[in-house]
């Protein structure tokens, strides 16, 4: 049986609310929801169980703006019980050995310019679930060092 191709994805989230520890504890699974914007939510629709996603820290401060770890879609697509909206299931893969910042993803080298412009993260910095070229994700896996 042949393996379907894998996507990637970016996850984006304030450490304040829900930060890479938090996704960490309690075996690493977690529900990915409260998501609004109707591009995110087709986004959260488009993932498939073994789709891989980069964790990004969003906000200010110094230890924001980064992508931090990658978790994987453990649950596809589901609607929430109390009606409130929906929601996949990711569970903890790793934490890069070095996060990867969104000045670092803006400068990067060895990837075609383009892709890096029309990437969602640089194109539209407010989307908080975005697909994720293969090229791309693997230069920031790659500047990152790999997961711990």
């Amino acid at each position: 049986m042949k393996r379907k191709a894998a996507h990637y994805w970016l996850l984006k989230t304030e450490p304040k609310e829900w930060s890479w520890d938090d996704q960490s504890k309690n075996g690493g699974i977690s529900q990915w929801d409260g998501v609004k914007n109707r591009q995110a939510i087709n986004n959260l629709k488009a993932m498939t169980v073994s789709d891989l996603c980069f964790f990004y820290h969003s906000g200010s401060g110094p230890t924001n703006r980064r992508v931090v770890g990658v978790v994987e879609v453990v649950k596809p697509w589901y609607e929430c019980e109390d009606g409130s909206g929906c929601a996949v299931d990711v569970k903890s893969v790793g934490e890069l050995k070095k996060p990867v910042g969104l000045k670092e993803i803006k400068e990067m080298n060895g990837v075609n310019p383009r892709i890096v412009k029309e990437f969602a993260l640089v194109r539209q910095p407010r989307l908080s679930v975005a697909p994720v070229d293969r090229e791309i994700w693997e230069k920031i896996f790659e500047m990152g060092g790999g997961c711990l």
